[in-house]
């Protein structure tokens, strides 16, 4: 038995918040790690002792062992927990804690080392008689092996992956998918297998002790994915017959076993609309979606490993299951612009209701370029799913989320879906149902309401002026309208109303609607005889933006100035970089003088853990390239230029 006494997180953000809150509970020291632009974030804020990791880009801070296993001696810890990502599946890391004397919150060095490559974890799995798919050799391929999926050997989390239905594309995505594997692992391996349509992605939660005792903790359903990564997540998963997922629970354990696996992991199955179960992988660390498994099983896994590392043992059979989990990824993204990641301030996170919220980010924290851009998980639980996936949905309807744009409306009809209230699960939900769930309503009043409480929110004197302020408030000539532009998801709504004598202003040119109350941060209208209460936030960011936010939705309005101010041009078929990121392909041959053809992808930049294409604009000549691959650029820098053909 060991008797740890201070933990240190190899990681960062919500995950390390997680641990550390737990390892706290348990009377453990904490001790943080952190990038130069994450001095201030909320994981370094809850440890106890924090240690400065210099540079920001991962590959330099929290890819570094050598400065991590240092950081642990150095603040005294004797124990380190990786958390997910980065460097949680490094065996040679792992080796190199232990090396150090530190004990190891995790499986043995080879276990992981043994899941490590996806093509030999399923030689081992094959050997233990865990269901496979059949390998096709990518370079061989016919059209009857159609459709494929490429996969990274060395990877997850979507990086390295293509689906290919074309023969006459595959060597274009077998490259792109090896560059990608190679940026992101270090290990350009790629292997292709049957991509199967209408599949589930279902996976089976381990926990295993180091005297021979292997839990099975229940099932999840993670199929609901964008880019091969996961977006919601649910335990148990529904509908499965009780002979199918006792045959998932006995293959997770063969393939724990045939490993010696220790401490937390996840086994992820591929369930195919007929119902036949295919090994995919072994996550061989605590997976993003713990949570749900948590809630259902009434138990703290991050603890568990803890004590499992303590050397402890589990009792022979885990506690039943009871109720039902789902949980939201609320990420910083636009998923009508090919998901998009976002930067900047986040200015307001709440989330109401009896919901857990895990996150890493608190009001006024920034959203950094360098790390993925997940703001929180939530997580709902109810006796049945039904209640459970409708305390979600409404939760997230409900919160404030200020700054930034993110995929919470996206969430909110995704778990309103027919398909998905009713347990039709697949991993083909949003190439489905995509334009559909982020598609904007031309009749939706709630736009217009918000501009119109944005501008009351506005003229509304504040609370403490003085008294001739406070009459005078509402007018500038009392014959004339006010008047007040917002533009509102790209549309410009224009808001007028006349100051009323002895009370409110009256809107013009909304009829049937009435002012109740209106001050600087709430409004109170009566809209066709219904009550609705906007709370409204104004910043004076650059450019400025308010935030309203109703049962109707929530909205961001900019204000119109008066005055224009005179824009920058630039060039006809100008591409400019979306996000700040990293150029990390440049199309091969590329150089001025080019011809090229509309929607060729000419770039790839890297950002926020997602790569994104810069395609041409039009068929024409490529008369200038500002890009070179490494290259950092800024949000709006000029990458390259393309002159329309005549």
């Amino acid at each position: 038995m060991t008797n740890l006494t201070s933990l240190l997180v190899a990681n960062r953000g919500e995950i390390a918040v997680r641990v550390l809150r737990t390892a706290r509970a348990l009377g453990l020291a904490t001790v943080a790690v952190h990038s130069d632009p994450d001095a201030g974030a909320l994981h370094v804020r809850e440890a106890d002792t924090a240690v400065r990791l210099p540079g920001a880009a991962p590959a330099d801070t929290y890819l570094r062992g050598d400065l991590l296993v240092r950081a642990a001696l150095a603040a005294g810890a004797d124990a380190v927990h990786p958390g997910y990502g980065f460097l949680s599946e490094n065996a040679d890391f792992a080796r190199a804690v232990l090396a150090a004397g530190l004990t190891w919150v995790g499986p043995p060095p080879e276990a992981m080392e043994a899941m490590a490559s996806k093509t030999r974890a399923k030689e081992l799995m094959r050997a233990a008689g865990v269901p496979l798919l059949d390998p096709v050799d990518p370079h061989a391929a016919t059209a009857a092996d159609l459709p494929l999926l490429l996969k990274a050997a060395a990877g997850g989390g979507g990086r390295g992956m293509r689906v290919v239905r074309d023969l006459d594309s595959l060597k274009e995505d077998l490259e792109a998918a090896s560059a990608e594997a190679l940026s992101a692992f270090g290990d350009g391996e790629v292997f292709a297998e049957p991509y199967v349509e209408r599949a589930r992605h279902v996976e089976v939660q381990i926990l295993a002790d180091s005297h021979g005792t292997v839990w099975a903790l229940g099932t999840r359903d993670c199929s609901l994915q964008r880019r091969h990564q996961k977006v919601i997540e649910e335990a148990p998963a529904p509908g499965l017959p009780e002979a199918l997922r006792t045959a998932l629970h006995e293959a997770a354990v063969a393939a724990a076993r045939a490993v010696s696996y220790e401490g937390a992991g996840t086994v992820e199955f591929l369930v195919t609309a007929d119902g036949r179960p295919y090994f995919l992988e072994m996550n061989t660390r605590l997976q993003v979606e713990h949570p749900v498994t948590e809630a259902v099983f009434g138990l703290d896994l991050v603890a568990l490993q803890l004590r499992i590392a303590e050397g402890t043992a589990l009792p022979l059979s885990p506690p039943q299951p009871a109720g039902h989990a789902v949980e939201a990824r609320l990420y910083a993204e636009d998923p009508a612009q090919d998901w998009r990641p976002q930067t900047g301030t986040l200015h307001t996170l709440a989330v109401p209701g009896e919901v857990r919220v895990d996150t890493g980010f608190t009001d006024g924290d920034t959203v950094s370029v360098h790390y993925d851009p997940m703001l929180a998980k939530v997580v709902a639980y109810a006796p049945t799913r039904a209640e459970a996936v409708r305390a979600l949905a409404h939760a997230l309807a409900g919160a404030r989320i200020h700054g930034l744009t993110t995929n919470r409306e996206l969430l909110v009809r995704s778990l309103r879906h027919p398909e998905f209230t009713a347990g039709l699960l697949d991993t083909g939900f949003y190439e489905r149902h995509l334009p559909a769930l982020t598609e904007a309503d031309p009749d939706d009043p709630a736009p217009a309401l918000s501009a119109l409480a944005a501008a009351l929110a506005e003229a509304a004197p504040a609370p403490d002026a003085p008294l001739a302020t406070r009459l005078g408030g509402w007018r500038n000539l009392r014959s004339q309208p006010q008047s007040r532009r917002y533009t509102v998801a790209g549309t410009e709504h224009e808001v007028r109303y006349h100051r009323a004598r002895g009370g409110f202003p009256e809107p013009v040119d909304h009829p049937g609607v009435r002012i109740l109350s209106a001050a600087r941060h709430l409004v109170v209208l009566e809209v066709d005889r219904v009550r609705r209460v906007f709370h409204v936030k104004q910043k004076s960011n650059t450019p400025p933006e308010t935030y309203v936010d109703s049962t109707l939705g929530a909205h961001t309005l900019i204000p119109v100035p008066r005055f224009a101010d005179p824009q920058d041009r630039t060039e006809p078929g100008s591409l400019l970089a979306p996000m700040p990121g990293t150029v990390v392909r440049v199309a091969e041959g590329l150089a001025p003088g080019a011809t090229v053809t509309a929607g060729q992808p000419l770039l790839w930049l890297e950002a926020m853990k997602m790569e994104h294409r810069i395609l041409a604009p039009a068929s024409g000549t490529l008369t200038a390239l500002h890009a070179v691959t490494g290259q950092q650029v800024e949000f709006g820098a000029l990458l390259a230029v393309v002159q329309e053909e005549a």
